[in-house]
């Protein structure tokens, strides 16, 4: 059984940083994707970024482009979000999700194509 599970989230000032980290248990994600997705109250499940563990390869949402950064473990199958100058408008829960295998370039920022999701770890900007 696959799981994701998110740690991390919290309380931060405005300009402040977290870090949130997601772990895979069950199988690797090595070639699928994985990303991080974050929801505020009253608006839809939106894409912040992706990594591709095996490779490293990166890309973010243009709203969090330069302030925050994915990384991962491929050996630990964990993926990380480093988070920099937070504002009060990055305040949702973030997700972590994953694909069971790579269904293609237009589908990365698509939620729907995400088959894996964690329980989501609340992450608030204010001061």
């Amino acid at each position: 059984q696959v799981q994701l599970v998110e740690s991390g989230g919290g309380l931060v000032q405005p300009g402040g940083s977290l870090r949130l980290s997601c772990a895979a248990s069950g199988r690797t994600f090595s070639v699928s994707p994985m990303a991080w997705f974050r929801q505020a109250p009253g608006e839809e499940r939106e894409f912040v970024g992706r990594i591709r563990l095996g490779s490293g390869t990166v890309e973010y949402a243009d709203s969090v482009k330069g302030r925050f950064t994915i990384s991962g473990d491929d050996a630990k199958s964990t993926m990380y979000l480093q988070m920099d100058s937070l504002k009060p408008e990055d305040t949702a829960v973030y997700y972590c999700a994953a694909m069971a295998h790579y269904k293609g370039r237009s589908f990365i920022r698509d939620r729907d194509a995400y088959d894996y999701w964690g329980q989501g770890t609340q992450v608030t900007v204010s001061s």
